[in-house]
């Protein structure tokens, strides 16, 4: 089952009282020794998908997109289930319950949600569209693997710098699975700062949840390079790379 996945910061996660994890994190065997980081790189899919500059055209790639990722990971993940495209005309996100002026998608229950505007739709290139459903794509990898559930249960310390760390080593995991499904997809991706700053919506910036730059840029490219999983194992990776 995918797991319904919060967006921003804090929300959501169920705190427990605990020793802080200053390093890599120990007794979570979910995350640190999860069955996906065994599967081998990930099949190469033909995706032609084209975005053109129209709603139909662009809600075709979005759906062309999302077919390509379930046929990219359906032999990686075991219990998968192939996931579905709603598209929502309303502003709130299903995550953060914020509201998104322009387009976005997301992970919401058991299928990923794209709202329409624009600034997607009119675009020549479809960079951000693509980034997002990348990125929204992590939620279905993490939730179906179970890595999702361990991560809201783990304990902490209650403090900022503890949850900090905790979801540093979620979300970067989430740049790195992005990388490896850009790789399955056979995008040619030259530029990881411009794929990264469209991931998330202009309202999602003041949130911190991903680390550094440098370690987004770090992560991100350790998963396109490999082009599996296994690389994408930020829970055992020491603080540093987290920061």
């Amino acid at each position: 089952m995918i797991m319904r996945l919060v967006g921003t910061a804090v929300a959501g996660i169920v705190l427990l009282s605990g020793t802080a994890h200053a390093g890599p994190v120990k007794g979570q065997p979910r995350l640190t020794n999860n069955a996906i980081y065994k599967e081998g790189v990930l099949p190469k899919v033909s995706c032609k998908a084209v975005k053109g500059t129209t709603k139909s055209s662009t809600e075709k790639y979005v759906k062309k997109i999302v077919s390509c990722l379930n046929t990219a990971w359906k032999g990686a993940i075991d219990g998968f289930q192939p996931v579905k495209v709603r598209f929502k005309t309303d502003k709130e996100a299903c995550a953060s319950g914020n509201d998104i002026a322009g387009s976005y998608s997301e992970i919401c229950s058991q299928a990923i949600e794209v709202r329409l505007a624009d600034d997607w739709i009119k675009a020549k290139s479809d960079v951000k569209a693509f980034a997002s459903l990348i990125h929204s794509w992590n939620g279905v990898v993490q939730g179906m693997t179970g890595i999702a559930v361990a991560f809201r249960s783990m304990p902490n310390d209650r403090t900022g710098e503890d949850i900090a760390e905790q979801m540093h080593r979620y979300y970067l995991q989430g740049d790195c699975f992005a990388g490896v499904s850009a790789k399955s997809l056979g995008r040619k991706i030259t530029d990881f700062k411009q794929v990264i700053s469209g991931m998330e919506p202009p309202e999602y910036s003041y949130l911190k949840h991903n680390g550094k730059p440098a370690n987004r840029l770090y992560w991100m490219k350790k998963g396109y390079q490999a082009g599996k999983p296994g690389a994408c194992n930020t829970w055992t990776a020491s603080a540093a790379k987290v920061a």
